[in-house]
């Protein structure tokens, strides 16, 4: 950054009032926590999966499970009406 663009965000700093730069601290902080919170829960959902893994499971056939366990079951059995109608239309 140059001297102009670092004394132009020094000279914005100055417009912002204490209690709003507060409050922005505090949301920059939230985010970091839950960022970080997000990458542990990432980590272990990983292990869950190659515990899986290592017990014969197929990760890639459980990840499929998992996905459609969070689709309506009235939607997933109309999607699934679909895939069938749309397979048997191009094999058949």
């Amino acid at each position: 950054m140059d001297d102009a663009s670092q004394s132009a965000v020094t000279d914005n700093s100055h417009t912002i009032g204490q209690a709003a730069r507060e409050q922005l601290k505090a949301f920059v902080a939230r985010i970091e926590r839950l960022e970080e919170d997000k990458k542990q829960v990432m980590d272990d959902t990983k292990e869950v999966y190659a515990e899986a893994k290592s017990m014969g499971y197929d990760t890639k056939i459980l990840r499929k499970v998992v996905a459609l366990r969070k689709i309506d079951r009235n939607e997933r059995q109309e999607a699934e009406a679909l895939l069938e109608l749309y397979l048997g239309a191009v094999e058949g």
